[in-house]
């Protein structure tokens, strides 16, 4: 797999937008800099590949109550 050359990007925001994103991005199981990139990414019209990356990081967080309340599929 090829690697993704990564850039770094400092970014100011006052205290209240920096609190709101540190708070989204843990309820959703995300770092800050994920949070951030997969906002860019949709405003910029990469909202099919980051909706494949949320449901996946919906369903490997809830993987095991889908297991609980319809089986694993072995029955």
């Amino acid at each position: 797999m090829a690697k993704t050359r990564k850039a770094q990007l400092n970014v100011r925001v006052d205290e209240g937008t920096a609190r709101a994103a540190r708070e989204k991005a843990l309820a959703r199981g995300l770092s800050v800099n994920r949070y951030i990139e997969e906002l860019v990414r949709q405003d910029t019209g990469e909202a099919g590949h980051t909706f494949v990356e949320a449901a996946a990081d919906f369903m490997r967080q809830y993987e095991k109550v889908f297991a609980e309340e319809v089986g694993d599929g072995r029955r």
